[in-house]
């Protein structure tokens, strides 16, 4: 039913692993194939390209439904229709952003200080003029291919690129001057495809299921049972979502207690909630939270 495109590159190994985890697995024959599947029947076809590509394919309707960053969309100035950010990237689960740095021992501090015919690196050719031009500064935007940040000083004034941690900035000797865009990856779709119900059902069951994989990361669910007497106690200290589930137990003087906790802290948590009178403590992952 649906034709799918997935970015190739810096995205590609977290995006894999989210759709793994959202039971949407990609197959194919090697990490170079351009083609793939998924054994879902809402699926069809899958490709797999460069993320820059995606939303202008997406627009011409050469597929139904992609995922790539705000920021190649923004570049683009592609029409389509997004079901919904996908909070993680290659590092970490922070946005990226398009930033403007200059060298660390340059004069200027704000993007107006910039000097007629500065010359500016990027992979963003489109953004940057519009950025440009909307500061009233005309410069030189010398599209790049790759490595950036290290073209300053020898070859340009300044870059606006891509940045995660700002780890390879400063290894460079640059400084943030401005933010173009914060760019998360999107879930995305052409607009005639998603106009059409019975796809568009299928494009918003996909999303369900990746939004239950990211929801649960970071995520454990606990269950335990402790005596009536203790289970005030425990719940005291029991953190959940919502509120912690009591099921009675056969018997009537115990119940089980389970709810979802964050991971980071239950190595804490759980010696706690042993201290407090609970036994029989299980820690099981999960893989998706779907409200």
């Amino acid at each position: 039913m649906l034709s799918l495109v997935l970015p190739k590159g810096s995205l590609e190994k977290a995006t894999l692993a989210l759709f793994d985890a959202a039971d949407l697995t990609v197959r194919r024959a090697s990490d170079r194939d351009y083609r793939a599947s998924i054994d879902d029947p809402r699926i069809d076809r899958v490709r797999v390209l460069r993320p820059q590509e995606i939303p202008t394919y997406l627009e011409q309707g050469l597929f139904d439904l992609g995922i790539t960053g705000r920021d190649w969309i923004t570049e683009t100035d592609s029409d389509v229709v997004s079901l919904g950010e996908l909070q993680y990237s290659k590092a970490t689960s922070d946005p990226v952003r398009v930033i403007m740095a200059v060298p660390e021992d340059a004069p200027w501090r704000q993007v107006s200080d910039l000097p007629e015919g500065v010359r500016i690196s990027t992979e963003f050719p489109a953004m940057t003029r519009r950025f440009l031009d909307r500061h009233g500064v005309k410069a030189t935007v010398v599209p790049s291919y790759g490595a950036t940040e290290a073209k300053v000083p020898d070859i340009v004034d300044a870059i606006v690129d891509l940045t995660e941690t700002g780890s390879s900035l400063r290894k460079n000797g640059l400084r943030i001057l401005d933010t173009l865009l914060t760019s998360y990856t999107e879930l995305v779709a052409n607009r005639a495809a998603y106009e059409d119900e019975a796809k568009r059902a299928a494009m918003e069951d996909v999303a369900l299921l990746l939004q239950g994989a990211i929801r649960a990361r970071g995520n454990v669910l606990l269950k335990l049972n402790v005596a009536q007497s203790d289970l005030r106690a425990v719940l005291d200290i029991m953190p959940s979502m919502s509120s912690p589930t009591v099921t009675s137990l056969a018997g009537g003087d115990s119940s089980a207690v389970e709810s979802v906790v964050a991971k980071r802290g239950v190595n804490t948590l759980i010696p706690a909630l042993k201290a407090a009178g609970a036994h029989d403590i299980l820690e099981i992952p999960i893989s998706k939270i779907v409200d």
